[in-house]
């Protein structure tokens, strides 16, 4: 048996190593461990490395919307080998650096598989550690397919690992890694196609948006097969073939490439929650809304592991483990608040949302104004050639309150935070459009939205 701890830490990305920190800064005896390098899925498998790569594709993209207004292509094309080792010039220092930070602090890293032997006891790798709490933030895996072939699809880890990219991607599931991966690969030159079983996509954003993306998607040259079921993939000696059913229809669809964009689980395998009676379901270790297991006092979970009212976002895991370390070292029971908290589909353009939709707000029974309007040929977008551009702002009439914002056009992804703040703090249209933005500038729209 290894020395007791005052917390034990599963898993090494955004939530663990907040609160990893923050209590072994506060002189409490910290362990954490994680199977994978140090870093998480945002820093090396998600969010940073795709925005890495999407700036190529946003380079292609620019180029395209200004020709025949000023600039000649003249054979521009991505060299997707060398953005690839950009890419990894970020990635490759994250695990040493967060490793570094964390025993820096105070904190003692461990690198292998966890599992819980007790309600107060783990092991690594045949030792055993005891610890008075446990933070389980190790975050989220692809969901588990069962149709025949599913073992020949790669995963977002993959893809962002691709030395190469083939000439035909299949993407199956209509959620943010398919639309976001094909809007990359599409300006690299992949023939795309997004495979999505329901009849709408990316159903937590606004739909007059969504279909407004999808067409600027399909303009770019990805094919969006809505209502669609796969139900086979079948290795060739081409390729791949993915068997689709779509209203009773089969059809065939080649790729070289298929790639899992249909949906995360929590990833709790392997931690047999049982011996410490951690309850837990598909979305993660259930928790009270000060994020302690409702079934092992000593048990808090947080991030993409947790089952809370979050969105799956590094931003909630952060300040999640934030809390969470909060809520052990003194004892208390703060619930996050997870009010305003914006998310972005970066596609090209991006897809923008904080608060409500529309439909919510009518449902909820609110008398809500609507100021939709079609920014497409307003003087930022016109700028820079982009035709297809919209935002929707919802206000509730009887306190002039912004209840939701969303956004699709260029640069948008910046705005939308303007709009989270003024959620956050309870700001009226009338103040947020008295203030005033340097010009000319995206920002400078907002008032005009309003």
């Amino acid at each position: 048996m290894n020395e007791d701890y005052d917390l034990f830490v599963i898993g090494a990305g955004m939530a663990g190593t907040t609160a990893a920190n923050k209590c072994a800064t506060q002189g409490w005896r910290v362990g954490i461990v994680d199977a994978l390098p140090y870093g998480g899925t945002c820093a090396l498998r998600g969010c940073d490395p795709k925005k890495i790569l999407r700036r190529g594709a946003e380079v292609i993209d620019a180029a395209r919307l200004m020709q025949d207004k000023g600039i000649a292509q003249n054979g521009l094309s991505m060299d997707w080998a060398a953005l690839m080792r950009h890419k990894r010039g970020f990635t490759d220092a994250v695990p040493q650096g967060m490793e570094d930070e964390l025993t820096g602090n105070g904190a003692i890293t461990f690198h292998g598989s966890a599992r819980f032997t007790g309600p107060n006891q783990l092991e690594i790798d045949g030792t055993e550690h005891r610890a008075k709490h446990f933070l389980i933030a190790t975050g989220a895996r692809p969901r588990p397919l069962s149709f025949p072939g599913h073992e020949h699809l790669i995963d977002s880890t993959d893809f962002l690992n691709l030395d190469a990219l083939p000439p035909r991607i299949v993407f199956i599931g209509g959620g943010f890694i398919s639309f976001e991966f094909a809007h990359i690969a599409s300006r690299a030159g992949v023939d795309c196609v997004i495979i999505d079983h329901g009849d709408r996509p990316l159903r937590e954003f606004d739909p007059d948006l969504v279909e407004l993306l999808i067409q600027r998607t399909e303009q770019t040259g990805i094919q969006v097969q809505l209502a669609t079921t796969t139900t086979r993939v079948t290795r060739t000696a081409t390729g791949l073939d993915v068997t689709v059913d779509q209203g009773g229809k089969t059809s065939t669809i080649g790729a070289d490439l298929v790639v899992h964009g249909a949906g995360r689980v929590a990833n709790l395998d392997g931690l047999n929650l049982d011996a410490a009676n951690i309850a837990s379901g598909p979305r993660g270790v259930t928790v009270a809304g000060h994020l302690q297991s409702t079934t092992n006092p000593a048990v808090y979970a947080a991030g993409d592991a947790a089952d809370t009212p979050g969105k799956p976002l590094t931003p909630v895991a952060v300040f999640e483990g934030k809390v969470a370390a909060s809520n052990m070292l003194k004892g208390t029971t703060t619930t996050p608040d997870y009010t305003a908290v914006p998310t972005t589909v970066f596609t090209i353009p991006e897809l923008d949302r904080v608060g409500i939709l529309e439909h919510e707000a009518r449902h909820s029974g609110l008398d809500i104004d609507v100021r939709h309007n079609d920014t497409s040929g307003w003087y930022s977008n016109y700028r820079v050639g982009e035709t297809t551009a919209s935002a929707k702002i919802i206000i509730d009439k009887a306190t002039d309150r912004i209840l939701g914002a969303h956004l699709l056009g260029p640069g948008y992804g910046e705005l939308i935070n303007i709009f989270g703040l003024a959620i956050k703090l309870g700001l009226t249209s009338r103040q947020l459009k008295s203030m005033t933005a340097t010009y000319p500038s995206i920002g400078a729209d907002l008032g005009s939205m309003l």
